[in-house]
């Protein structure tokens, strides 16, 4: 239905005849037939979700390369006759995917339920009533009302508008809002000048309207080119790491591979168990749980923060807020309380002005376009009779003129009343009227309104322009008659720092974390702001000086800014870019119409509940309340999330990389493989138990102190100097499992297959803290695991089941032994981690 109404031109036909076609009315549908169109149509999405239900989680964990190739010999193996290995392989790749399954069902679960709290949604009519819906649900044949700051859920047909601007940058490239309303365009009208046509992906930036809407999703104009170009959200510096880190695991792995399998082979030894041998190296090098430990990592970060009223829509920004060093963010409702009260109406000469009051008053009272403070402060301000006055027409406000203008009949006389930035009022004028009612030249009054201004934006007030001119019989305007005005006066507005704002830009501070004021505020009034904030000298860069400044010379000046001043909305982007193009994570706060790219733009868009929809949308992060302290604890929950991650990092590549390298240099010693495919599968899973428990794991404060970002480097220094460390100790258990005892085949692997469990395991408890370990208490859930794996391995040859995996019990002598060089081995890491974290910045 919606594909068919495309091709023939929607904005060609008639409303009466579209709401046909598409088996609706002006009320919109009912719930029984939007549930039906759902169903036909789909989600109204432009990319399908991610399945994750329990079984996609499930099969999820087997998609792996290296598991999927073991799976494949175990195969092999069992068609060989050799059942029994075949299904120990089995059952350990069971038993780890179960695992991995168990910890990321939760993560998942955990996530869906805290997005829903902040869906994105459109007001539709259904059973001819308003009624909020997620946009997903929105289907072609629904009627939709829209308002300043809403999202277009689809492409539409305006039914009714009143002065409807729509943001269409997206699709047309157009800097400007386009105004729309409803008619019936020729066939072949260009995407740009359908002015009765709304298109999925753009936003309302002022006024209100109804719409038809005939195509949801992929069928879209944006659905299209989405298609096309098959659009990704950019990817998030943390997103980066993983994936150089993985990279950086698959050279090492398929280097080693490699080379173990030929030397075994060379060696004469049987070429399936050299082939199971070196997959089972693989897999115990690759930290295969990574994916599992990330999503637990996060979704616990995200829970925590969740209960500081903190959502987290896109799992990576938690490590990014952890990451960031840079913060902007606007000046009011962010570092101010963001209720402005009217402090006075005046006149040209600074006096009190019941006119410009009155003026100011039928302007904020009879504007329609989006909500705002400064309209809400002056009609709390006040209220007066406006009875004799009615409303003829309203020229919006928008972000490039500044100002807004009402025309207003009294009687016979028509007049319009124009409100907004001073310098954009005044551009408008050419006369100013004085308090005795004289009409003045405006250049007269420059030098003097000029003082007026600084005076009262060094006090940290916000000063507004109000004009007006009689607009003779004409009861329509446009943005073209906003010229020849009279100054009226001046309206003059607080709005003061929030509570314990100073302090919280302090705690910013020493966590590392600069603070950026991005505002369309005068230069003077942010200043004040800033010296409040206790930045008595603040480098300033207005919006004037921002167009003069090339975006090589922005990058090298953005990082030394405190304050952007005058800033232009199209502006945010490019200094957020520019902060990031000079090496900063940047987090960017904002909850306006205007505030969209910038939020997409940053490393971290942070925005709020009660934001409009195309800002809640553009954000990673959503506040329910618009509180600086809860990102202080978010900055803190991103650096433990964090933290927590690398010590699984460091963990498993250290003690696996060290395992993996004694076997090999062991099986081109002896005279049979060190251990058996088997063997090596069940050491890793033993070893993953108690890294699964990471997620829980307490994080010292100072690994919370300053931002961190991936250090591959630091990270590959860290896994050879560790996993030698762990091999020399691991040659030691060999020398004295040959030498001291004598062992053969069976006793040797069992012998190297506890102390390399053990050891493995205990080694968390030292590198998981750049502190003493005994001075830095771990997690419960992690001790706990950690204690009952040691237990667990230690009696395991002595069980029945041992036999199965080719172990014997171990002589007591044997045990004593193990336990000297573990303790050995514990000390010798100590002393080299406070060495190495010394030399190595991470």
């Amino acid at each position: 239905m919606s594909t068919s109404t495309k091709e023939s031109e929607f904005w060609n036909v008639p409303a009466a005849e579209l709401l046909e076609r598409h088996r609706t009315t002006a009320e919109g549908l009912t719930t029984a037939d939007a549930e039906v169109r759902l169903k036909e149509h789909g989600p109204n999405l432009l990319k399908a979700k991610a399945r994750s239900d329990s079984l996609t989680i499930f099969l999820s964990q087997f998609k792996g390369p290296l598991i999927l190739i073991l799976i494949f010999a175990a195969g092999l193996s069992f068609f060989l006759h050799d059942a029994t290995d075949a299904i120990i392989i089995f059952a350990i790749v069971l038993i780890s995917g179960i695992l991995g399954f168990w910890q990321e069902r939760g993560a998942t679960n955990a996530v869906k339920r805290l997005l829903a709290i902040v869906q994105v949604k459109a007001t539709v009519l259904r059973d001819g009533k308003p009624e909020e819906l997620p946009v997903e649900e929105v289907v072609p044949g629904d009627v939709v009302l829209l308002d300043a700051g809403d999202s277009i859920p689809g492409d539409g047909f305006i039914l009714e508008s009143r002065d409807l601007f729509v943001d269409e940058a997206t699709l047309t490239g157009e800097t400007y809002p386009a105004e729309k309303a409803a008619g019936v365009l020729p066939v072949g009208t260009e995407l740009a000048r359908r002015t009765n046509a709304l298109w999925k992906g753009t936003h309302v930036v002022s006024g209100t309207g109804k719409a038809l809407v005939v195509a949801t999703g992929r069928e879209t104009e944006f659905g299209k080119i989405f298609e096309r170009l098959k659009l990704r959200p950019p990817e998030a510096e943390f997103e980066r790491g993983v994936r150089r880190f993985g990279y950086f695991l698959m050279e090492v792995t398929f280097t080693l591979v490699i080379a173990i399998f030929a030397v075994n082979v060379f060696l004469g030894r049987p070429v399936l168990n050299s082939f199971l041998f070196s997959v089972a190296l693989a897999v115990g090098l690759t930290p295969q749980l990574l994916p599992a430990i990330i999503s637990v990592n996060l979704s616990h970060g995200a829970r925590r923060m969740a209960k500081a009223r903190v959502i987290v829509k896109r799992l990576a920004s938690i490590e990014n807020f952890g990451s960031m060093n840079v913060f902007c963010a606007d000046k009011t409702g962010t570092l101010t309380e963001g209720v402005v009260h009217l402090h006075s109406a005046v006149d040209v000469d600074g006096s009190p002005s019941d006119k410009v009051l009155l003026y100011a008053y039928l302007n904020a009272t009879y504007e329609t376009g989006y909500v705002n403070p400064i309209d809400d402060a002056i009609r709390s301000y006040c209220c007066l009779d406006l009875a004799a006055y009615s409303k003829l027409d309203e020229i919006p406000y928008d972000f490039a003129r500044r100002r807004l203008s009402i025309v207003v009949a009294k009687g016979d006389e028509h007049f319009i009343v124009t409100k907004g930035a001073l310098q954009n009022v005044l551009e408008a004028c050419l006369s100013a009227e004085m308090a005795d009612g004289r009409v003045v030249p405006l250049a007269t009054m420059r030098e003097k309104i000029d003082r007026l201004f600084r005076e009262t934006s060094d006090q940290g007030y916000r000063m507004l322009g109000v004009a007006a001119k009689n607009a003779g019989t004409a009861s329509r305007m446009s943005k073209d008659d906003e010229r020849e005005m009279t100054l009226l006066g001046f309206l003059i507005f607080h709005d003061r720092p929030k509570e314990g704002i100073a302090e919280v830009i302090s705690q910013l501070d020493r966590l590392g974390v600069s603070l950026k004021i991005i505002t369309g505020d005068n230069r003077l009034v942010a200043a004040n702001l800033s010296k409040q904030l206790g930045n008595p000298d603040p480098v300033m860069l207005t919006g004037a000086e921002l167009r003069l400044t090339t975006d090589e010379a922005l990058v090298a000046l953005a990082g030394d800014v405190d304050v952007f001043a005058e800033v232009e909305p199209n502006q945010k982007e490019r200094i957020i870019i520019a902060l990031k193009k000079g090496g900063n994570i940047v987090g960017f706060m904002g909850d306006g119409i205007n505030d969209a790219t910038a939020l997409r733009a940053a490393d971290v868009g942070i925005s709020i509940d009660s934001a409009v929809d195309v800002a809640k949308e553009a954000a990673d992060i959503v506040l329910l309340e618009k509180d600086l302290r809860v990102l202080v604890r978010g900055v803190q929950e991103g650096r433990a999330t964090f933290a927590n991650t690398l010590k699984y990092v460091f963990m498993a590549t250290s003690a696996n990389f060290g395992n993996m390298f004694s076997m090999a240099g062991a099986s081109l010693l002896l005279p049979f493989l060190p251990l058996l495919p088997t063997q090596i599968l069940l050491m890793n899973l033993m070893t993953d138990f108690p890294e699964m428990a990471i997620a829980t794991d307490s994080v010292d404060p100072e690994l919370v102190e300053r931002p961190r970002r991936w250090n591959i480097k630091a990270i590959r220094s860290f896994m050879i100097t560790f996993g030698l460390i762990s091999s020399i100790f691991d040659f030691l258990t060999f020398g004295a499992l040959l030498y001291l005892l004598h062992g053969g085949m069976t006793l040797f692997r069992t012998g190297w297959f506890v102390e390399s469990v053990v050891s493995a395991t205990l080694i968390v408890l030292v590198i998981r803290s750049r502190r003493r370990f005994f001075r830095s208490r771990p997690g419960t859930a992690l001790l706990a695991a950690t204690l009952l794996v040691v237990a667990f391995t230690v009696t395991f040859p002595y069980l029945p089941l041992a036999r199965l995996f080719g172990f014997q019990p171990l002589p007591g002598s044997f045990i004593l032994i193990v336990a000297g060089i573990i303790a050995l081995y514990l000390i010798t890491a100590e002393i080299a981690k406070r060495i190495f974290f010394r030399r190595v910045q991470l």
